[in-house]
């Protein structure tokens, strides 16, 4: 069984070695390692992914002796595995204020175009809370009276409600390196409203507009610490205009029609185990 373990938490010393030396004795094979150690930070964030033994103890057995671990060490450890559950993987949608990305996703769910379950709608403004009420997904605001949102809250609602991808659909936050690191290996996938790594940041309409660009398009990727990164794209699109078409109809597309196409097709290439994040690259999985 793949088993995914993250730990997070302040830098010193020792503090991948008993996480390391736990899973090898108790017979696991390590696919991927990967460690943070920024001194300005004075953060240490670790991300494994391991063949867990089907003759071991059970994953929750496993996620107990970690925890205990990240509690002498002061560590925030989380396992994580798809098979651990006899279910359709949970998601939890992160908006601002589009409405169409998540709209499309609720829809393809409910017509099982998407074999996944929406568990919560996450927001830092209520904008769109009415999509989450029209199908009865809970709705949690995490951003106070100006949309900064609470990364902390953010956390414990991904750890109580059991997410198996955090989805951001036209989320308009960064999010911390700190977080990105706690849900590492694929678990958090991001719609970016432009062609990456072309047109990254927060206005690739605009400046794709600015350098008399007719070919537009949305991306969708899993997210790594470093924002827009491009290298793990798992579905792209794009659509042509005629020149001279005005930017607002260029966005009318885009925002209504394509953007929510590309993040549902997005989304079932990683429920239906398609592709996969490996040393921060997509593969495809062997079937």
């Amino acid at each position: 069984m793949q088993v995914t373990i993250t730990a997070v938490g302040p830098d010193h010393k020792g503090l991948a070695d008993p996480i390391i030396h736990y899973v090898t004795g108790a017979g696991a094979n390590i696919h991927e390692i990967q460690m943070y150690d920024r001194d300005s930070e004075q953060l240490f964030a670790m991300f494994m992914r391991i063949d867990w033994p089907g003759t071991s103890v059970p994953v929750a057995t496993l996620r107990k002796h970690l925890e205990e671990i990240g509690q002498l060490r002061g560590l925030q450890i989380r396992v994580w595995s798809r098979d651990e559950h006899d279910r359709p993987p949970r998601l939890a949608i992160c908006t601002t204020f589009r409405t169409e990305p998540p709209l499309a996703i609720l829809r393809a769910i409910r017509d099982r175009r998407l074999k996944a379950e929406a568990a919560v709608m996450i927001g830092n403004r209520n904008a769109c809370r009415s999509v989450a009420d029209q199908f009865d997904v809970p709705f949690v605001n995490i951003g106070d009276s100006v949309g900064n949102p609470d990364y902390a809250k953010l956390a414990q609602v991904i750890d109580v409600q059991q997410i198996d991808y955090v989805v951001l659909a036209r989320y308009m936050r960064v999010l911390p390196a700190e977080l990105c690191w706690k849900f590492a290996g694929g678990r958090i996938i991001n719609l970016h409203h432009g062609l990456l790594p072309s047109f990254p940041g927060f206005r690739p309409y605009e400046d794709a507009f600015q350098h008399h660009m007719l070919c537009f398009g949305a991306t969708v990727h899993f997210i790594v610490p470093e924002l827009d990164a491009g290298n793990q794209i798992l579905f792209q699109s794009a659509f042509s205009v005629l020149p001279g078409t005005p930017l607002v109809d260029i966005k009318r597309i885009g925002e209504s029609d394509h953007e929510p196409n590309c993040i549902v097709e997005g989304i079932r290439r990683v429920v239906d185990r398609e592709v996969e994040l490996h040393f921060h690259r997509v593969v495809r999985k062997p079937q």
